[in-house]
């Protein structure tokens, strides 16, 4: 069965029943976005697919990896705290600790003491890790290129501003509406 946003007559009953619920919202905005998660959602769908058909790790536990990786090569620091891992990815700091735990276990990062605040941990990457990370690494960029390579150079180019300046608007409409929670 195809997806609703192919099907007109679909397609145009959801707009309509959007439409009674907002008049003012544009149809094409509503498509838009409906595109762009579905699109979201595949990208992340085929990335978690190939994580776990290389490594056989979760999309998550990759991304621990991933970000003591970048912060080795980008910001030469060779090991990271729980909790800086856990705010660069957006999750609590309970479900990190699983995270590195089960990646400890499978020889991927070591932890120890922190020698500043022996209260805290700093957990760095094992050459096993490294290695993992690497390797997944090159697949998932030639994925990446190949889910691109459909578009120009200068369409490419197009789409990024264009999504820059969405998240910008986003970043503004946020900023307004937490101004409007602190009267």
């Amino acid at each position: 069965m195809a997806h609703w946003l192919h099907d007109k007559k679909r397609q145009q009953k959801w707009t309509s029943f959007v439409q009674a619920l907002n008049p003012n919202l544009d149809p094409q905005t509503l498509r838009l976005m409906d595109e762009f998660q579905v699109l979201s959602r595949a990208i992340h769908h085929l990335n978690e697919q190939s994580v776990a058909e290389i490594s056989g790790l979760s999309f998550a536990q990759y991304r621990v990896l991933m970000h003591l990786f970048f912060a080795e090569q980008m910001d030469e620091c060779s090991e990271l705290n729980p909790s800086e891992i856990s705010h660069r990815q957006g999750v609590s700091r309970n479900t990190m600790s699983s995270f590195i735990r089960n990646l400890e276990d499978e020889g991927y990062v070591e932890r120890r003491l922190d020698p500043h605040d022996r209260r805290r941990f700093k957990i760095s990457l094992t050459e096993n890790g490294r290695s993992l990370v690497t390797e997944n690494a090159r697949q998932n960029l030639a994925n990446v290129g190949q889910y691109f390579m459909v578009l120009t150079n200068d369409e490419q180019e197009t789409l990024s501003h264009l999504l820059r300046k969405i998240g910008e608007h986003i970043r503004t409409v946020r900023e307004q509406r937490a101004g409007i929670g602190e009267e």
